[in-house]
């Protein structure tokens, strides 16, 4: 299968914000939060289709999320991954005292994983939970 090289960056959407109003723990917010997004140039790359799941990679960790189109663009390898426990399962985790991780510029590795599940906000995180004891 083929793996793309990705310069990935994270930031806050509205439909993040609007999920989270409903729960961390719903799927609404696995559906706004749970994605890449990627361009056109990169989908034909990695030889999947809109909406298919993906493994991405960094020096970090792992972590499965759903492919999707690209809202602004285009700007091939260049990724989105919108703020939280997936994006977080993948940035460096060091703030440098600022309280917040370094949320752009993180070089990730992307390979289909069409046969992965991406997981809801509270599985991913008692997964890392359960992988720290």
């Amino acid at each position: 299968m083929a793996k793309i090289q990705l310069n990935l960056i994270s930031g806050r959407t509205i439909q993040q914000g609007v999920a989270i109003e409903g729960g961390k723990e719903k799927p609404s917010y696995r559906d706004a939060c749970g994605i890449i997004e990627l361009d056109a140039e990169d989908f034909s790359k990695l030889g999947i289709y809109r909406n298919t799941n993906v493994r991405v990679t960094s020096a970090y960790g792992t972590v499965i999320v759903k492919a999707v189109d690209a809202t602004q663009g285009p700007h091939p390898g260049l990724g989105w991954i919108p703020m939280g426990p997936w994006a977080n399962s993948i940035v460096n985790p060091n703030t440098y005292s600022t309280g917040m991780p370094t949320f752009k510029g993180t070089p990730v590795e992307v390979e289909p994983a069409p046969n992965e599940t991406v997981l809801l906000g509270i599985e991913l995180v008692q997964k890392a939970c359960r992988a720290e004891t």
